[in-house]
């Protein structure tokens, strides 16, 4: 019996550049990755990561190449329309609703999913259970991030595009992160993660992003 072959890659880049405000930002891109893999952007601010995420969240298209998933271009429209409904994005901006208590802003996405009954676990399982019913203007910025948390756990889609998720978290914060991503993962989910901060995710490719200038000498450099 001849051995199975391996499962085509869930997303796929093969030679993508994408180009901000007439520059280059990246360039040459190839990267497959399948069900259950994780991804780590890191580089220098200003490499791209954040332009990284956008591009295969929709946002932006590549100047050159392309992004596949499934094997179909995902600039396609009627692919798009399929694709983005796979995508759970998470950026610096929480789009925090300060008038909404902690539950009323993770209810607000469930409900435009057509799901319910996840967003009350969510939020315990952030730490925020004592502060449900609380007005989000009380939360502090950690609290907040993890309220975007709870709102991938609600939405509960396959591929999470993570912009600098542990910024502003604590060490209890950060080690909620890093499970939520590994349980994430033995579902099958998909986790891509442009961080500068440490985050501990077990068997994740990296991706390191070239500056895209070249450095500038600094006072260090002079009096080394």
């Amino acid at each position: 019996m001849p051995p199975l072959s391996p499962p085509p890659p869930r997303l796929m880049l093969n030679a993508v550049s994408c180009m901000r405000n007439a520059q280059t930002v990246l360039r040459d891109i190839n990267v497959s990755v399948h069900d259950g893999t994780a991804l780590v952007l890191t580089g220098a601010n200003g490499s791209g990561k954040t332009t990284f995420l956008r591009m295969l969240a929709g946002f932006s298209r590549p100047s050159a190449g392309e992004i596949l998933w499934n094997g179909h271009d995902v600039t396609s429209p009627g692919v798009f329309q399929q694709y983005k409904l796979q995508l759970n994005w998470m950026s610096l901006k929480d789009a925090v609703k300060e008038k909404l208590t902690v539950l009323e802003n993770v209810q607000w996405f469930e409900l435009l999913e057509g799901k319910h009954g996840r967003s009350a676990p969510a939020v315990e399982l952030m730490g925020l259970g004592r502060l449900i019913n609380d007005k989000a203007r009380m939360l502090s910025m950690g609290q907040r991030k993890r309220l975007q948390i709870a709102r991938l756990l609600a939405i509960d889609r396959p591929i999470w595009l993570l912009d600098e998720p542990s910024v502003a978290l604590d060490t209890e914060g950060v080690k909620l992160l890093e499970y939520v991503i590994a349980e994430h993962r033995k579902k099958g989910g998909i986790v891509i993660v442009a961080t500068h901060l440490p985050i501990q995710i077990e068997d994740a490719m990296s991706l390191r992003l070239p500056q895209r200038f070249p450095r500038r000498k600094t006072l260090v450099d002079l009096v080394r």
